[in-house]
């Protein structure tokens, strides 16, 4: 399998030989075509579904060997681990953040529209291609913490101000950013539903990994087992997925509603049992 995006390649094989082979191929084509394969810069990856090591090589150089790498703003690990992806991604939405923060810092701008800018302009840096991360508690909390940080020097409070977070979503108009995370993982959930059953991503989501062990302690969670558990939370099925316009309707986030409909919930309940308490004084 090979991925070209503008001058990188990326080749994807199961055996070595065969990554060599083609790697060498490509060396040859662009040669011809004037152009040099640039060996410094080019490493490689293993996925560590076992235990044997293995190297890659041409036929002068030796290729390095990378526990991670960088690929269209993607941090991939060979472990199969987000850690790395999550830290990149948190720090890319503060550089954002920060080329803005000339708007969302100003006191003179309403607190409704750097929401709507924050919308945006970081949310997307901080979530791009999040849909499809096995996440982890430790994850969605190391996200939630840096939004809600972004999101109280908006509106120039801090923790010691003891404003709960709810009251800073509703003042900027952001919904939560776990709620968004299961938003995007359902979306591309219901996109991967409908494909054909010959579509690459179709294939993918029934790929399995043969001759592999399980190490010693708790199992990795899979990006499958996060979307049962976003499934119940909602309770939805599967077979919804085939309705495209149903099923955004009954993922779709909008999180300053749900906490004014939550707050008139309770003030109308409290206000009940006043009445209550009133008929049975009377």
């Amino acid at each position: 399998m090979v991925y070209v995006f503008a001058d990188d390649i990326v080749l994807i094989d199961e055996m070595r030989d065969r990554v060599n082979a083609r790697l060498e191929v490509w060396r040859q084509a662009l040669e011809s075509k004037g152009f040099r394969l640039s060996r410094t810069k080019t490493e490689y990856l293993r996925c560590k579904f076992s235990d044997v090591v293995e190297e890659a090589d041409t036929k002068e150089v030796v290729i390095p060997k990378r526990e991670s790498f960088k690929y269209l703003g993607s941090v991939i690990q060979g472990s199969g681990d987000i850690d790395e992806d999550v830290t990149h991604r948190i720090g890319v939405a503060w550089m954002k953040w920060r080329l803005a923060s000339g708007v969302l810092c100003d006191k003179k701008i309403p607190s409704r529209l750097k929401g709507k800018f924050y919308r945006v302009v970081v949310r997307p840096a901080l979530l791009y291609e999040a849909e499809y991360w096995p996440v982890k508690n430790a994850h969605v909390q190391k996200i939630h913490v840096a939004e809600m940080r972004m999101l109280r020097w908006m509106c120039g409070h801090t923790r010691s101000d003891k404003i709960r977070n709810e009251v800073i979503r509703e003042k900027v108009g952001v919904a939560s950013v776990v709620d968004k995370l299961r938003e995007a993982r359902l979306r591309w959930f219901g996109h991967v539903k409908r494909r054909g059953a010959n579509a690459p991503v179709k294939r993918c989501e029934g790929l399995v990994v043969e001759g592999t062990q399980r190490g010693r302690g708790r199992p990795k969670k899979y990006w499958r087992k996060v979307i049962r558990q976003d499934l119940a939370q909602l309770h939805l099925t599967e077979d919804m997925t085939l309705d495209r316009k149903e099923w955004r309707s009954r993922i779709k986030v909008e999180g300053h509603v749900n906490f004014l409909t939550k707050e008139k919930e309770r003030i109308s309940h409290d206000s009940s049992e006043d009445i209550d308490v009133k008929k049975e004084i009377m």
